[in-house]
């Protein structure tokens, strides 16, 4: 019974963890950061794109996890505007929640994976597309060029 229990607090965890990100992918604001791309390959995991962002910069200074504020413009571009203090947002901002690892900014993932052998149809990639909701939970949902236009298949 103990056991059963537990499985069905495991299922319900995970069910959860899928609606949000689904919940996220449908009504999120979508946002555009600048990306700083390098490309290597891994035989273990596939061929994908390592992920650092422009704002790197900007952030340099957190010391942990925390919100940040972003400016976005008309193109839906992101840009570093300061750290969270709990003030209201004006209409084009949006908080996002990132993490720090080793010195490096984590906003929700710092790859792109792709099915091999489509590594051409990235390498032009300037900007991620993130899905943002209104608590600050980002989803990378494809890469896109220099003019906005989404990369890939």
């Amino acid at each position: 019974m103990v056991v059963l229990a537990g499985l069905f607090v495991v299922l319900l965890a995970a069910n959860y963890s899928i609606y949000e990100k689904e919940r996220v992918l449908a009504e999120g604001r979508v946002v555009l950061l600048e990306l700083a791309p390098v490309d290597p390959r891994s035989l273990m995991q596939g061929d994908y794109m390592a992920l650092r962002f422009a704002l790197q910069n900007a952030v340099r200074g957190a010391a942990t996890d925390g919100y940040m504020v972003l400016g976005v413009d008309g193109r839906g571009v992101g840009q570093f505007r300061r750290f969270d203090a709990g003030a209201p947002l004006a209409e084009d901002e949006v908080r996002v929640f990132f993490r720090m690892r080793l010195g490096e900014i984590k906003l929700g993932t710092n790859a792109y994976f792709f099915q091999e052998g489509d590594a051409a149809l990235y390498e032009n990639a300037k900007f991620g597309e993130f899905r943002v909701d209104g608590g600050g939970q980002v989803l990378l949902t494809g890469l896109r060029d220099g003019a906005g236009k989404r990369l890939g298949r």
